[in-house]
């Protein structure tokens, strides 16, 4: 079964980290990365842009309507995810806490309900 493992940034707490706690989170996704592709669990990841570089579409009334920045405002954004392809929500779980966001914000592991096949 498919998991989406979603990631969210918050760059109040990100600015506070030290270069060095920050290249820990990146070589952190490269150690995670090499797990689950080895085991076979990964289907694929995307890391996203800053939420200024968000357009937010709407339709009322038929008619478009665009703005600038991310439907939710607030300090976090989601900013990537990975897809796993795992036994189970528990397996879901423990690879969610090999990420390295988890020890800074939190890791949302959330079930895949419908997959076009498409990554």
């Amino acid at each position: 079964m498919k998991f989406l493992l979603i990631m969210h940034m918050n760059p109040v707490l990100w600015d506070k980290l030290s270069e060095e706690e920050q290249q820990e989170v990146f070589d952190g996704h490269d150690r995670f990365q090499e797990i689950i592709r080895g085991s076979g669990e990964m289907v694929g990841t995307k890391a996203l842009d800053a939420p200024t570089e968000t357009v937010t579409v709407t339709v009322r009334d038929g008619a478009v309507q665009s703005a600038r920045g991310p439907y939710v405002p607030g300090e976090s954004f989601l900013c990537g995810y990975y897809v796993v392809d795992v036994a189970s929500e528990e397996r879901a779980v423990e690879l969610a806490a090999l990420i390295p966001d988890a020890k800074f914000t939190a890791v949302e592991v959330r079930k895949v309900v419908h997959d076009d096949g498409a990554e």
